[in-house]
């Protein structure tokens, strides 16, 4: 396996210690996570273009029953312009290396990143 032909992508928490293996690290959320110095979060990027909008933000809530519902409306508001352009550049990163995409969010595995992380796979040629 060749880390060009197979980029990594990951999910984490920005509250998580960092790791060796993340690679560029790169937060995904609209708004600064509580609690988190910019020295602690060990950041390469911070995308806010490519966050759901506040309004999705809101209406979801991080309720695991709409989770479903919320991944279909973020991936039609990832096709507008500026998001577009922040999905581009996450693309960018995954080409060259492992990129590992930050969340505040108490679960990750129902969080944009997920949905973020499932785009990004899919979009994958191989």
């Amino acid at each position: 396996m060749t880390t060009s032909d197979y980029p990594r992508i990951r999910v984490r928490r920005v509250y998580d210690d960092r790791e060796a293996s993340d690679g560029t690290r790169v937060l995904v959320d609209r708004v600064w996570p509580r609690g988190v110095s910019k020295e602690h979060a060990h950041l390469d990027e911070w995308l806010k273009d490519v966050a759901p909008s506040t309004e999705l933000r809101r209406w979801y809530g991080h309720d695991p029953e709409r989770y479903d519902e919320f991944a279909r409306r973020y991936r039609e508001e990832l096709k507008d312009d500026t998001r577009t352009e922040a999905l581009d550049r996450l693309k960018d990163i995954a080409e060259k290396g492992t990129l590992t995409l930050l969340t505040a969010s108490k679960r990750d595995d129902i969080s944009q990143a997920a949905v973020l992380k499932k785009t990004l796979d899919s979009g994958r040629h191989g």
